[in-house]
């Protein structure tokens, strides 16, 4: 579980749920206004406008240094490095809506001493283009001592316009965007060669309905089918590590992370986790709080920090929106697992056992009749990993999940494992 998230209140209407691998017969809902649009090739960057920044093997990488940046690390000794930067900007991005929220993510390399801040611009209902709004400054390590930055969101950045809240760019009330760019600025310490590698950059738009509720969604053609990811419990954590927010519901989405991880053969391995405790049970969920801990956040639930992470594991990883359990379960056919984040009352999801105002976990499948098969990390407040597996009722856990999120997914998977058929409103 993680400190709760706010919803703006969106404009409501109606629409036919178009989904090109689903069936036809998607029931009528609200309009779900969705999309996702990524940079990941050699022509995609080359598309894009560079300042100092190198295209090759579709990465993104160093070429020269445009100039210099002091930089006080907030959460460091208040000691100012000097670092290199280079950066690239996208292309601008018509959605065709007029986009009251977005959410990027990013997959990169950041070797020691290296780091690479994300920012996206947009052009207001106003008329007017916006000022850069920081979506995050990031980094895979926290050796401080050999120039790497604690990674962290920025907080504070509200204006006429809208705000940053944690890694997520929210329209001001009656404000909309109808178009948008990101710039990537990628640093080196001053004197050193390393750089780091940026090898794909997205975000997702969206502008969606105040609905409270959502009726149930059709079947996706994936009832039956239920993916074998390991099962890992957050309770078992509690109290290690209170630098990083000391286990327990602070590290749902770490452990979520986790668990997709290993699922993959992706995790880290006993070299990387010899840090921890060696009377710590799964050590590879400590290892992954630490590497997505947001310092400004102070937690382990930075959406775009959780993918990033995964990234950095050899896999493709981003954050997007999905519309239903239908849209989810085009993944699960494609044997892709997903971590989704919810909030309920303990009433409005029977069987939890708890209620929560923010909590991740995994989609793993589909019972027979539809019903959602979870890794919930959270497993009941019980210690255990064997209580972690568990099935929730479809209705139920949509409406916890699609009006509370606005159905907030993180997809991770490997290069050889494509997606699925995207729907005519690309939201992946």
């Amino acid at each position: 579980m993680i400190a709760a998230r706010s919803v703006t209140t969106l404009i409501t209407g109606l629409v036919v749920l178009a989904l090109s691998a689903a069936p036809s017969t998607a029931a009528k809902s609200q309009v779900r206004e969705i999309g996702f649009h990524g940079w990941t090739s050699s022509a995609d960057f080359l598309a894009g406008t560079r300042a100092g920044t190198t295209v090759a093997d579709d990465a993104l990488t160093f070429g020269s240094a445009t100039g210099s940046t002091s930089y006080v690390d907030p959460f460091g000794d208040g000691t100012a490095k000097t670092y290199e930067q280079a950066s690239w900007t996208s292309p601008e991005v018509r959605p065709g809506f007029a986009l009251t929220e977005l959410v990027a993510s990013w997959n990169a390399t950041t070797p020691p001493g290296t780091w690479i801040e994300v920012a996206m611009s947009g052009h207001s209902d106003q008329g007017k283009t916006t000022k850069w709004y920081v979506l995050g400054r990031w980094n895979k390590g926290d050796d401080t001592a050999a120039g790497d930055i604690h990674r962290t969101s920025v907080s504070g950045q509200r204006d006429t316009v809208g705000d940053v809240s944690v890694d997520t760019f929210v329209a001001r009330s009656g404000r909309s965007l109808d178009r948008w760019r990101l710039k990537v600025t990628l640093y080196r310490l001053a004197g050193t060669t390393s750089a780091p590698v940026l090898r794909s950059v997205g975000a997702m738009a969206s502008h969606l309905p105040s609905d409270a509720t959502v009726p149930v969604s059709p079947s996706g053609g994936a009832w039956g089918q239920v993916l074998n990811v390991p099962t890992y419990s957050q309770e078992t954590h509690i109290g290690q590590y209170p630098q990083w927010d000391g286990g327990g519901e602070a590290w749902c989405s770490a452990t979520s992370t986790a668990m997709v991880l290993d699922y993959y053969g992706a995790g880290p391995t006993p070299a990387e986790t010899a840090w921890v405790d060696p009377t710590y049970a799964d050590p590879q969920v400590d290892h992954s709080a630490r590497s997505v801990f947001d310092y400004d956040y102070d937690g382990a639930g930075n959406w775009p920090f959780n993918t990033a992470y995964a990234g950095t594991r050899g896999l493709d990883a981003f954050v997007t929106r999905l519309r239903s359990l239908t849209e989810a379960e085009q993944f699960i056919k494609a044997g892709i697992p997903l971590v989704a984040s919810l909030s309920f009352t303990k009433d409005e999801l029977p069987g939890a056992g708890y209620g929560t105002n923010g909590h991740l976990m995994v989609i793993v499948g589909f019972t027979p009749t539809g019903d959602v098969v979870v890794n919930d990390p959270a497993s009941h407040l019980i210690k255990s990993n064997d209580q972690v597996r568990t099935t929730y009722n479809r209705q139920a856990f949509e409406n916890a999940w699609i009006p509370h999120s606005g159905g907030i997914v993180y997809v991770i998977h490997p290069t050889s494992t494509p997606l699925p058929p995207h729907p005519v409103q690309a939201n992946w």
